[in-house]
Formats: C-alpha cells, structure tokens, sequence
C-alpha cells in the first residue's frame, strides 16, 4: 500500500507544478499517516477517501486541488487534541510551498482541509463538496464495514471512559442524523445517503441502551 500510496503523491504533486522532489514530502506524510495512535485515521481511511474523491472528481472544481486536501486533511492527528485540522492546514501550507505549488492552489488546499472540521460546505463549493462527501463516505458502506469503523473511532478514544464516550457519540450521531442531507454530490447521496442513515440509526441505538 505504501508504494503505491507514494506513487499516487509523487504523480500528483508533479501534475501540480511542484519544482522538488516529491518523495521526501510524500514520505512524510505517510509516516504520519501510520503513527501507533492510529486506528482509524490511518493509511487505509486515506486509500479510502482518496479513492472516493476519484469516483466523485467530476463534481469538483479543480480534483487535484480535492486530493491534495485529502492527503493533509487528518495529517496531524492526536485523538485528544482539539486542533487537528488547523494544524493539518498549517502543515499544508508550508508543505506545498516547500514544494513549489502555487499560492491560490496552496491556500485553496488549506481552506479545504479546515472545512472538515465541520463538513459543511457552502452552496456551491465544489470542492468542498467533493473532499466532505469523500471524507463521510465511510458512514454508508455495509453494516460489517460500518461495525468496523465505529470499533476503530472507539480505540482511538480508549482513554476516554465509556460513559463519556458513548455521550459524546451519541451527540455525533444526532447532529449527523439531523442534517437534511450527509452528502451534497448526486452521486454520493445515491450511493451512500440510505445505507449511512440506516447505520448511524444503528449505531445510536446500541449506544442508547
């Protein structure tokens, strides 16, 4: 996964206008990606979201612009730190200069990575739209892939006690249920808007018991 993984970057980053190698970059940013307090933000959630912003590339403005977001969109992740995207959207920025990208293509990737802090995309932010949708994708796979995301977000948080955890979830998983729509692309809501209402529903039963 890691070679190919740091193929998809060296290929991007190039097609992009970076004037440095890619790999020095790229390696970084899958170090982090595989660091132990990782369960579920790790290189399989990024394979995954990468992915998902390939499926969904012809509903963004600039794709590329999407994905090098999702490569730094939980680059900094600690389970217990409030500022995770702020921080990720630093390490883009200083990244991507490093690397020669131009500073609307810069910014517009740090915008993109701080917009996952909430998942609400502005009317009309495509690319926005494209990265929450890629990002949320995970909520409407089958009950066994859901199961096995929602124990991964639960080991991530071991430190936090049951009680508490199980609070602070169910309180996710109102907000999310009560928003008119978890995906903003046509092709997402198809795809994944029933089966993520189903499996969050689900979920927030079990912790309610």
């Amino acid at each position: 996964m890691t070679t190919a993984l740091l193929d998809r970057w060296t290929a991007l980053l190039l097609r992009t206008g970076a004037t440095v190698d890619p790999g020095p970059y790229g390696r970084d940013l899958l170090a982090r990606w595989a660091e132990p307090q990782r369960r579920y933000h790790s290189t399989a959630h990024l394979t995954a979201v990468l992915d998902h912003v390939d499926t969904l590339a012809g509903h963004a403005e600039d794709a590329d612009a999407v994905r090098l977001a999702a490569w730094f969109h939980d680059a900094v992740y600690k389970p217990d730190r409030s500022e995770n995207e702020e921080r990720s959207a630093q390490l883009a920025v200083r990244a991507l200069r490093e690397a020669g990208l131009g500073e609307p293509l810069t910014e517009e990737v740090a915008r993109l990575v701080r917009l996952t802090v909430g998942h609400h995309p502005a009317p009309g932010d495509r690319n926005g739209e494209v990265l929450c949708d890629a990002d949320l994708a995970v909520l409407g796979g089958t009950p066994e892939q859901y199961a096995a995301y929602a124990a991964a977000v639960r080991a991530e948080y071991a430190f936090v006690p049951d009680d508490a955890f199980r609070e602070g979830r169910a309180a996710i998983l109102r907000q999310l249920l009560a928003l008119p729509a978890l995906y903003r692309t046509d092709t997402a809501r198809q795809r994944f808007d029933d089966a993520a209402r189903r499996n969050l529903a689900a979920e927030l039963m079990l912790l309610e018991r």
